[in-house]
């Protein structure tokens, strides 16, 4: 049985993302609401690690191996929220060689039955600016505004299925430039309701 709130934050590369998730989570521990931060690729890259040298290297793996690293991934999880809260981050979609694979496909929504899902959201010109910053960190690829606004809209319409699945609400977020703060209250406020 579930005891804690399991809130989903998802968004394409470089929408900050992780700017956002600290903020909420700052906000959480000054308000002493109990959150536990996972991040859904880790935990995958921690299994994954004796194939592959970075977790950008992931999205290469043969399909079914992916699936089954999140699979596994997906289980880990639901031991933590049986009795904490988890602000879980992840992607709605991976861009793969093979097309968009589902970074949270229904038999991963139906292990997580998340509460919310928060999608975060950015103009794709302000992505593109972001991925230009953070290029040093990890390995981004240079997407046109039209690919970047295709993988958003993969995001909602992934989110939208996900909500009718599991029955969690969906809450869109846009990131703009310098809101990161209000924008990590409002996530910060689903683990108070």
């Amino acid at each position: 049985m579930k005891k804690g709130k399991l809130v989903i934050v998802i968004g394409v590369p470089g929408v900050g993302k992780t700017t956002v998730i600290n903020s909420a989570l700052e906000y959480c521990k000054e308000n002493k609401i109990e959150v536990e931060y996972v991040n859904y690729g880790d935990i995958m890259f921690e299994e994954a690690k004796k194939i592959v040298n970075n977790r950008d290297e992931i999205r290469k793996l043969p399909i079914e191996k992916q699936k089954q690293l999140q699979l596994n991934a997906a289980n880990k999880i639901m031991e933590m929220v049986k009795d904490k809260n988890v602000l879980l981050d992840t992607h709605m979609f991976i861009r793969t060689e093979n097309g968009y694979m589902p970074g949270l496909p229904i038999w991963v929504a139906e292990k997580l039955l998340p509460d919310s899902i928060v999608l975060i959201e950015a103009s794709p010109e302000e992505i593109s600016k972001r991925r230009k910053k953070d290029s040093n960190i990890r390995m981004r690829e240079e997407d046109t505004s039209e690919k970047i606004n295709e993988h958003q809209l993969m995001g909602r319409f992934g989110a939208a299925s996900l909500a009718i699945l599991t029955g969690c609400t969906v809450l869109i977020l846009e990131n703009k430039e310098g809101y990161y703060k209000e924008v990590g209250k409002k996530i910060a406020s689903l683990f108070m309701r």
